[in-house]
């Protein structure tokens, strides 16, 4: 009878155990958010995401303020279409604006949220038209790989070698 006691106290401390080993990695890998607020919807569009992912934290100087909630493809301007479920205690201005920058050299995607100076506050449903897109490394290395073979003399040196 001890015996059977002790094994149900040992399996129900393994559980607790791996339910909170469970939350931590999946609050650590930014897929769960518990989040009792209410939150407003706001629409961006962006020329290119990158990897920028559902769930991701929106900032506003290093706080966050909101999540990205949706990301699909508008096919009729040919851009991406970001929903941004915000926090209803934060007001922004109509003007602000939104980048998407990443944490560290090689970390995640997240946007930033710079206010504007509008008197008016965006709403629910209202959409930024502000954005600037993510930087793609791949870009900014043929971008100046192109420059140095435009350079004069560039030529020259390709073929002295």
């Amino acid at each position: 009878m001890q015996r059977s006691k002790n094994d149900v106290w040992v399996g129900l401390f393994v559980l607790v155990g791996a339910a909170a080993i469970l939350f931590l990695a999946l609050q650590s890998a930014n897929l769960l958010s518990l989040n009792f607020q209410k939150s407003y919807r706001l629409i961006a569009k962006f020329d290119n995401v990158g990897g920028l992912k559902p769930k991701a934290a929106v900032r506003s100087a290093g706080v966050v303020v909101g999540r990205v909630e949706a990301i699909s493809f508008d096919d009729k301007s040919f851009q991406a279409r970001v929903t941004l479920a915000m926090e209803s205690r934060y007001a922004f201005p109509k003007d602000s604006s939104l980048k998407i920058l990443t944490s560290g050299l090689l970390g995640e995607q997240y946007l930033g949220l710079e206010p504007g100076a509008q008197e008016q506050s965006l709403v629910a449903g209202d959409s930024i038209s502000n954005t600037q897109s993510a930087v793609v490394l791949e870009n900014l290395i043929s971008q100046f790989l192109y420059s140095k073979a435009a350079e004069p003399g560039a030529a020259q040196a390709i073929k002295d070698k």
